[in-house]
């Protein structure tokens, strides 16, 4: 009988160790719901040119499972977000039996003796030795984002910017060259612009508006070390063709690197559409909550290893309890994107019909011009829509006063929504120039939905818009 319950416990113990990281293919309900978000309404047929994601053996940590078994499972983002990197993983919860992953704050970590440091060493034991380097919180939540993102390793760091910075000095060589986009995340930009120059990295950015000639034209006039993007672009929502940049690149030697902060991991998967690695803000989405800075890259483990040991270097290690309060924002982001998406949608095509709104810039109406690659490479348009609103500075002004839900603030992705008219915020005392060359006017407004109810959200903004 004591033999029978050791074998449980010893089976039970290797489930719990295996580490859930498959590359799937979506499901036809899947591709059905991604179609009724983009387009169903309106009559748009699901794609066919959905991205086929091959699969990405098992990972398994101190433990034997059987592969066939462990391979053949597959889980959906839903299920992922709660249970990867904890019950699906190797963490500090499988370790204690707790359902919440415990903070582990100490610092540092000790060895049983020289033989055992020895294995840590030799990579024949997997443990932590200086919280710089790692710590247990931090990687479950590593873990977590590596199953969303289709990941083989993932680093999760201070902030996005650190994130981004890790990645270009890890990435990058001296004497390499970087192509942007014109409108990636400004201080991604300046950074590469003002910052990588002195390192003797060159770099050249580029608008990819109109089609991909001048990124042909960029790749065939010399060595091209990174491609760097965000998609969706913040804050005019445009989208990258993710699997034709890939393709043009990788044909020419060169890296694929997308900032995938606004599309969230639910709505994108840049890796499986050729990206190299994916980058986000944690601070957004992932986390969702305003409550935490964070930031975090996913790809190979060959890559995030470079990018790891910079970020040794540069320091950028996040705090055990900030891991655990993205842990547990985690397990609510499929909801709350979902809700996201569906609210921005139905937002985006009511105001695109007010005599009051000029123009709306959201990727899920037929409208816009990054309407048909985003029905492609995405499962949803994202909780932001930006407009213009027919009425100059000031008129503006009084609509965002108006309002009584939205608070006034930077950021997105979280529970509450939040509007800013970008010419007061971000490019107050910007010269209209540089307005001008960042598609800002004065009657500019992006607004990021949260989880509130949808009619709440219509009704608040229609009164506001009454006020003008």
């Amino acid at each position: 009988m004591a033999k029978s319950s050791s074998l449980v416990t010893k089976v039970s113990v290797q489930r719990r160790r295996s580490v859930h990281r498959p590359r799937r293919s979506p499901t036809k309900p899947e591709r059905a719901a991604a179609a009724d978000m983009f387009g169903s309404l309106a009559g748009c047929p699901p794609s066919p040119e959905y991205p086929v994601v091959p699969d990405l053996d098992d990972c398994v940590v101190d433990a034997a499972v059987d592969d066939a078994s462990a391979a053949g499972r597959r889980k959906s983002d839903e299920t992922l977000a709660v249970h990867a990197g904890e019950k699906l993983g190797s963490g500090a919860a499988a370790k204690t039996d707790s359902i919440a992953t415990p903070i582990v704050s100490g610092t540092t970590h000790w060895f049983r003796d020289s033989a055992d440091l020895i294995a840590f060493r030799e990579g024949r034991r997997r443990s932590f030795e200086y919280g710089r380097y790692g710590n247990p919180t931090v990687k479950v939540l590593e873990e977590k984002i590596s199953a969303l993102e289709r990941a083989e390793a993932t680093l999760v760091t201070s902030s996005g910017m650190n994130a981004i910075v890790a990645t270009l000095l890890a990435l990058v060589p001296p004497g390499g060259h970087v192509v942007a986009t014109a409108d990636c995340y400004s201080e991604a930009r300046a950074f590469i612009r003002d910052k990588l120059s002195k390192m003797g990295i060159t770099s050249t950015f580029v608008d990819l508006d109109d089609d991909m000639e001048v990124l042909e034209s960029v790749l065939d006039e010399g060595e091209v070390t990174m491609f760097y993007a965000d998609s969706m672009t913040n804050p005019h929502l445009k989208v990258v063709d993710v699997t034709r940049v890939a393709e043009l690149c990788h044909r020419r030697g060169a890296l694929v690197c997308i900032d995938s902060t606004l599309a969230s991991p639910i709505n994108q998967k840049p890796l499986a559409l050729g990206a190299d690695v994916v980058l986000h803000s944690a601070t957004k989405y992932i986390a969702g909550h305003h409550d935490v800075i964070a930031g975090c890259v996913s790809g190979s483990e060959a890559l995030i290893s470079r990018i790891r040991a910079w970020h040794h270097d540069l320091g950028g290690a996040i705090s055990p309890n900030a891991a655990y309060m993205i842990i547990r924002g985690l397990k609510t982001m499929a909801l709350r994107v979902e809700a996201q998406n569906r609210t921005a949608l139905r937002m985006a095509r009511l105001l695109e019909k007010h005599p009051k709104i000029e123009r709306v810039y959201y990727p899920g109406l037929e409208s816009s011009p990054w309407h048909g690659v985003a029905t492609r490479q995405m499962a949803g348009a994202g909780g932001v829509v930006s407009f213009e609103v027919a009425s100059d500075m000031r008129g503006v002004m009084k609509f965002v006063d108006a309002l009584e839900l939205p608070l006034i603030a930077t950021s997105l992705g979280g529970c509450e929504s939040l509007v800013q008219q970008p010419a007061v915020m971000s490019y107050w005392g910007k010269s209209e120039e540089e307005k001008a060359k960042n598609g800002i006017k004065d009657n500019f407004v992006r607004f990021s939905f949260g989880i509130e109810k949808f009619e709440d959200l219509r009704d608040d903004i229609l009164q506001a818009l009454e006020k003008i």
